[in-house]
């Protein structure tokens, strides 16, 4: 038994040795950084006054639709104020790209040449994606955009097109148009040859890349903006600022990791080893959780996650002082452990139930970096508590059990001598 108890402190700490060498770099690759630690574009759009709360709410979306087709990792997308709307996109460096793909209203409509009459719009739209035109004459006809209607776009598009045929026999006559409109500007003003009723058409001519084509589904997909949005405010964050923040918050993270860790095996010594361990699972658990829920990075996320590492180290100072007095009152080490992680548990919940609804208000009310902070600190309070309690308590269990910890010297406490007579 008492082999078995040490082989299986001594597996955890191999466990653990092997889990920084192998997880480490898998954190350093998948790690979503934010604007302030890679640089990218930060643009504020203002909506016009008497904007509903509703039409905020579908420009957001829009918006998100729009920023998740460039491919941005981790964007923030907020609002500000009743009328705003800020937009960061880490590790975008074309500020005018950006503000071009999200602040175009891109309302579509397709409309008769004869009568001026819309015949249908972008919300009828099912599906825009990019093409090219290798039979293509013309340079500027080799990329286009081909569109699938919805079956009410389908069906008033196939009853336009079958009546501009039937009202003007000529094929090439000027009435016989359908202008594809964006944003009431025309790009394309294609003949109609015959009735479409498949619930397809196309825009050519205008595109000098592919990537011009696809951009312009990309917004079609996305929708239009309700409201016209004007840009307020655009800032360009330098990637000068990412190395020089990660270094100094790595080196912050180092310094003040030792510093801990000098602190509780001067106060404690051998005891001290074991919250050490525990600070290391906790780090690695808590660094694994932001990097599998896809948190981004910033300054306040390292912020949070530095102070939560104080806190569990807060939770260890609270069970071995309270072992320390079980001891004192000459309890045997496996009574003591005992009765000191359970008179010490409902201390550290209530030490951590505080910070943690703080953190929650912060996470309901807060927006941007103040959510990244508290989100955070509630991973971290939670994993703290799981590895303070539950870990730090298995690996006093299996070294008292195997004999390691005989006595209340372990824990810095002097024998206490029996009265005579007792």
């Amino acid at each position: 038994m008492k082999r078995r108890g040490l082989a299986i402190v001594a597996a955890v700490v191999v466990l653990l040795a092997v889990a920084i060498v192998v997880l480490l770099p898998v954190y350093k690759s998948h790690a979503n950084l934010g604007l302030d630690l890679q640089g990218g574009v930060q643009i504020r759009l203002e909506a016009p006054k008497g904007t509903t709360d509703e039409e905020m709410q579908d420009a957001m979306g829009v918006i998100s639709n729009r920023v998740n087709g460039l491919g941005v990792t981790e964007p923030e997308i907020r609002r500000e104020g009743t009328n705003r709307i800020a937009v960061e996109l880490p590790g975008i460096e074309d500020t005018e790209k950006a503000i071009e793909l999200i602040g175009t209203t891109a309302k579509l409509e397709f409309v008769r040449a004869d009568t001026g009459e819309v015949v249908l719009n972008g919300s009828q739209l099912k599906n825009a994606s990019a093409i090219t035109n290798d039979k293509a004459i013309q340079a500027g006809d080799q990329f286009g955009v081909s569109l699938k209607f919805k079956k009410d776009g389908a069906d008033a598009f196939a009853k336009a097109t079958s009546d501009l045929v039937a009202k003007f026999p000529t094929g090439r006559d000027p009435q016989r148009v359908i202008r594809i409109e964006l944003d009431g500007q025309p790009i394309s003003s294609p003949f109609i040859q015959e009735p479409i009723t498949n619930g397809e058409a196309s825009i050519s001519g205008g595109f000098e890349s592919l990537n011009d084509a696809s951009n312009l589904a990309m917004l079609l997909n996305a929708g239009a903006l309700p409201v016209k949005l004007e840009v307020v405010e655009q800032n360009t964050v330098g990637a000068q600022l990412g190395p020089d923040a990660i270094q100094k918050s790595i080196k912050a993270a180092i310094i003040g990791s030792i510093l801990l860790a000098l602190l509780i095996l001067v106060l404690y010594i051998r005891p001290g080893v074991i919250a050490c361990l525990s600070l290391v699972l906790y780090a690695l658990l808590l660094a694994g959780t932001l990097i599998l829920i896809r948190s981004t990075i910033t300054l306040q996320v390292i912020a949070a996650f530095l102070l939560s590492v104080g806190m569990a180290v807060d939770a260890n100072v609270l069970i071995y002082e309270r072992i320390k007095e079980e001891l004192r009152q000459g309890k045997t080490v496996r009574v003591a452990t005992k009765a000191g992680f359970e008179k010490a548990f409902r201390t550290v919940i209530d030490s951590n139930v505080t910070t943690l609804i703080a953190g929650v208000v912060l996470i309901v009310l807060g927006t941007g970096e103040i959510r990244g902070f508290a989100i955070t600190l509630c991973i971290g309070i939670v994993i703290s508590l799981f590895t303070a309690i539950t870990f730090t308590r298995f690996i006093l269990n299996h070294l008292i059990s195997s004999g390691v910890v005989k006595g209340p010297e372990f824990y810095g406490v002097k024998r206490i001598a029996k009265e005579e007579g007792r």
